[in-house]
Formats: structure tokens, C-alpha cells, sequence
């Protein structure tokens, strides 16, 4: 049986948004950034962080897969959903919820380098630095978290748990 133990509150979760935007904001004004988010984990994160946003931007999806229902990562990365906004010229914000081992973002990484982006950088509510696998740059990082499988705030195991309002660790009870 599995249990969950809360790391960062729907609270914590709030304000350590609003303080990304307003870091964020200032390097995106009046440039109508693209706002990249990778599914299905950073939904809920990319929707509160464009509204604390609160500048004209647009929004796009990509998704990738590499886990599946597991908690560990295949390590072969595909894309099942591309960008459907040009990107050429565009200042492209990618919105990811999790990054750990740096194979999935340097993939995206990587994709995107050949479309012409007027600049393309990296926010993620969370880092797990201690797996770190690929070195990828990580501008605006929410939370650094231990090398534990979370769960919540749009974050899933085998699709369950994306509904919870904070970010729980998955345990064995």
C-alpha cells in the first residue's frame, strides 16, 4: 500500500510562483513570449504561473514520453505531441514540472535549437539535481527537491494523483 507525505503545500506552492513571475516577468514585457509546456505534468503549473504572469504571452504543449507507468525513465525519449506555434523569432519560455535526470530537456533542448527561437529558456516548479544525468541549464527552478518520486500539482503515477493541490511523496506504507 501507498502513502503520501506532503513536501511543499498548495500555499507554498502559490507563493513560490508569484516570487517566479515576478522574476520572470521583467525579461518577457512587451515581447509576447510563448509559454512551452511539456504534458502532462506541467499543466496546472504552466496555468498558474501565466496567470501570475499577467502579460500578453501565448501558450503551446508538447508532449514527450519516457516513462510510461513507471517511476523510472525508459531513457529513450519520443515526441507524441509536437509544437504547433511557429517559433522562429519567438521568445520561447519552457514550462516543465520536474526536471531530473536532463534527458527529456536536453531532447526538447536539442529540437528546439534548429527552429530559430529568438531565445529559449527554462522554468520548472521543480529540480532533483542529485539525479542529474545530462547537463541542461535550468533558469528559474520553484523548488529543489531529494531524489524522491512526487506526485500532485499535475505530477502523476501511472496517471493518478495529478489532482492533489500540493507536492506529495510517494511512500510505502
Amino acid at each position: 500500500m501507498k502513502g503520501l507525505r506532503v513536501i511543499h503545500t498548495a500555499e507554498e506552492i502559490r507563493e513560490r510562483i508569484a516570487a517566479l513571475a515576478d522574476e520572470i516577468r521583467p525579461l518577457y514585457a512587451e515581447k509576447n513570449p510563448l509559454l512551452l509546456g511539456v504534458l502532462k505534468g506541467s499543466f496546472v503549473f504552466l496555468a498558474d504561473l501565466a496567470r501570475a504572469l499577467a502579460i500578453p504571452l501565448e501558450v503551446d504543449f508538447v508532449q514527450l514520453g519516457s516513462y510510461g507507468d513507471d517511476t523510472e525513465s525508459s531513457g529513450f525519449v519520443r515526441f507524441d505531441h509536437d509544437v504547433e506555434r511557429p517559433l522562429q523569432g519567438r521568445h520561447v519560455l519552457i514550462v516543465e514540472d520536474i526536471v531530473d535526470t536532463g534527458h527529456t530537456l536536453r531532447f526538447l533542448m536539442g529540437t528546439l535549437s534548429s527552429r530559430d527561437a529568438a531565445s529559449v529558456r527554462v522554468v520548472s516548479l521543480l529540480d532533483k539535481p542529485s539525479r542529474r544525468l545530462f547537463p541542461v541549464g535550468v533558469d528559474f527552478v520553484g523548488f529543489t527537491v531529494p531524489d524522491l518520486f512526487v506526485v500532485g500539482y499535475g505530477m502523476d503515477h501511472a496517471q493518478a494523483y495529478r489532482h492533489l493541490p500540493d507536492v506529495c511523496v510517494v511512500e510505502e506504507a
